[in-house]
Order: C-alpha cells, then structure tokens, then sequence
C-alpha cells in the first residue's frame, strides 16, 4: 500500500506538475559520460568515430525533453545515460526524431508485477518495461534490473529499453499495431503484414529463432524482431534476410 501511495506521489508530481519545455538549450555532454557510454553501450562503440558526437548530442537531446525518475532509487549517470540510449538507437537513422508521445520514464530498481507493484507482494514480478495508457498515457515505467540486462548482454538478441521505445514508435501513428506506417512507405505496409503474420506462424510453430514473445500479437513482434536487429544485426540478416531488409528500410530510411 505505502508503494502504491509513493507511485501516485511520483506520478502526480512528475507526469502531471513537472513540464520540461521543449525548447529548452542542449547542453554540453559531460566529459565524465564519456568512458560509460563507450563502456556500457555497443551500438555507440561499433559507430564510425565521425557519428559518435551526433549520437551523444542525441543523447542530450532527449535528456532536455523527457524525465527520467527513479522509484526508491537514486538515479545514477549511468541510469539516464541507458535510458536514453534506449530511445535514440532506434531512431538514430532519423535526422530528428522527438518522442512527442511521452512526458518521462519511472525506473523501478526491479522487475514488477502488473500492478505495478516491485516488492511486498504475492504475484509474480517479471514485467521489465511498459508504455502507459489511460491516466499513464505519455509515461514509460522501466525496470532498472532488465535495463542493464539489455546493454550487458548483447548476443542474446533481447533489449527491454529498446523494445519499449519501439512500442512508442509504432505508437506515432496514433495505434499500437506493430505496423509502423510513420515509418514505411505505404507500398510496404501489406508485404510487412504479410512477412509479419508468416513469421509469427514459425515463432508459434517453434520453427524460428526469434524469441517466443514475439509470436504474442502484432506488436510485440515488431518490437521483439527490432531488439534483434539492433542487437545482433548480423545474425538477423543470416538467419532472416526478408525481415532485415524491412526492417533496415523502417529504421534506416534513404534520402
């Protein structure tokens, strides 16, 4: 109960009272943040040395529009800078992309139950990371535990940072449908229904190395598949050519 309480609190005083203005200056990236996000973040580590700048300006960019507060934590460099390398790698193939779909991200210290609820409590807790709706519309709650899971393990082909942002991507459109029509040119959207439904097919068939959550519905396969092209890009372009070249079309468009 005390929990619920401080989660309305935090709710009330950090989605509701507390307005970033979007036109607020970007300042400068801390010297310090350096060696983390060399250290923490491979996406970072394998840019060519003439992008990493934009990628942290990028970072700060989103850290001047969007929150971040931690629930019964102290946040650390190392929190804000994850987070938000979780929102600007999926759409670091954009000149500029603003998540105008969300206010600030709550980062709980574990995994929670549907309630929300991430200690004192009979339910299991294996919920890494949600998108709000309702009276949490425009809010991200992510669980710090999964958060660093995602960026330690890179061969796993999973991120739960990632996979969220992906879900307020493909919800740009208004719907969160794993059709992300902001994104393809709408000759694509029914070759990508297509692909998407054959693929689910092989994930429930067991038939496929995409994980099994990805076979739940349609968008979280879109946000399943992306954490692997972002995270393994390379076995995802072996093992799935079709769905890589889609996918490369929707993050990393031309002209």
């Amino acid at each position: 109960m005390v929990f619920v309480i401080f989660l309305v609190v935090a709710v009330a005083a950090g989605f509701f009272l507390y307005k970033k203005p979007k036109s607020k200056t970007v300042t400068g990236f801390p010297a310090q943040w350096q060696s983390l996000l060399e250290e923490n973040v491979h996406f970072y580590r394998e840019l060519p040395a003439e992008r990493q700048p934009e990628f942290r300006q990028r970072i700060m960019q989103f850290l001047s529009e969007v929150y971040i507060e931690g629930v019964q934590m102290e946040l650390t460099d190392l929190d804000k800078l994850l987070v938000a390398s979780s929102a600007v790698i999926p759409v670091f193939g954009f000149k500029e992309w603003h998540y105008s779909n969300l206010s600030g991200v709550l980062l709980y210290p574990d995994y929670f139950d549907e309630d929300l609820q991430f200690a004192d409590s009979d339910k299991m807790r294996n919920i890494g990371g949600l998108v709000g709706t309702g009276r949490f519309e425009k809010q991200m709650i992510l669980s710090k535990r999964a958060l660093y899971h995602g960026f330690t393990n890179t061969t796993d082909k999973s991120n739960t940072g990632i996979h969220e942002f992906v879900h307020l991507i493909d919800k740009m459109d208004g719907v969160t449908d794993g059709i992300p029509e902001r994104l393809l040119g709408q000759n694509y959207v029914i070759p990508w229904v297509n692909l998407m439904h054959k693929t689910m097919e092989e994930i429930n068939d067991d038939k496929s190395d995409i994980r099994e959550y990805g076979g739940t519905n349609q968008a979280e396969f879109f946000a399943v598949v992306s954490e692997y092209f972002f995270e393994r890009p390379d076995l995802l372009e072996s093992k799935h050519p079709e769905l890589f070249k889609m996918l490369e079309m929707c993050f990393y468009p031309k002209g």
